[in-house]
């Protein structure tokens, strides 16, 4: 993998991920325009520098030259689809209780199409349930803010909670501007 290539993927992931890479958000989806060689090769790098720590990256969806990559804190994850509430929603949709992390995951990767989302992908990414909903009975429309997510209820909430996402990103990039790669910036463990 080139230095061209790595750092363009380095910003992607900064740039989509700063909230979950530096521990504030269970997790992100980012879609790459790269080659399947290259993304391999860099999931690997990524799951070699960080094996110690909670961050995983997981190729969760592969369409002609893009491939969707899943970053998520496994901790904060598992404890987020773990609340009643985030279960019983995920229920409607097949996933059980008893289900292991890496077994939703995998339903979540077979149900992800090119170009096509099930509504609950909203829930592994750590979105309100309520907002979920929202979007859903309402087809996408009439939501009372947009940000990182489509919002329907709490929108102060949610605008304090966009607003920490964007310092995490000014942050995240203020590191790698100084020179530091991505692993030296978020810290190369969490």
């Amino acid at each position: 993998m080139s230095e061209v290539e790595l750092r363009s993927i380095e910003g992607l992931m900064a740039f989509h991920s700063a909230p979950t890479l530096l521990g504030v958000k269970c997790a992100n989806l980012i879609s790459f325009d790269m080659s399947d060689r290259t993304m391999a090769e860099y999931l690997r790098v990524f799951a070699d520098k960080l094996s110690d720590s909670v961050l995983c990256a997981r190729q969760l969806c592969k369409c002609r030259k893009r491939t969707l990559v899943y970053i998520y804190n496994e901790k904060m994850l598992d404890t987020w689809l773990k609340t009643a509430q985030v279960r019983d929603f995920l229920s409607e949709y097949g996933y059980t209780g008893n289900m292991s992390l890496n077994d939703m995951l995998g339903i979540l990767s077979e149900r992800i199409g090119c170009g096509s989302f099930p509504h609950e992908i909203g829930a592994f990414l750590g979105y309100p349930i309520g907002d979920i909903k929202g979007f859903i009975s309402n087809s996408g429309k009439n939501c009372l803010l947009c940000g990182y997510w489509k919002v329907y209820e709490n929108a102060e909430e949610a605008r304090q909670t966009f607003k920490i996402y964007d310092r995490c990103r000014d942050i995240l990039f203020d590191k790698i501007n100084n020179g530091l790669d991505l692993f030296q910036a978020i810290g190369g463990k969490l």
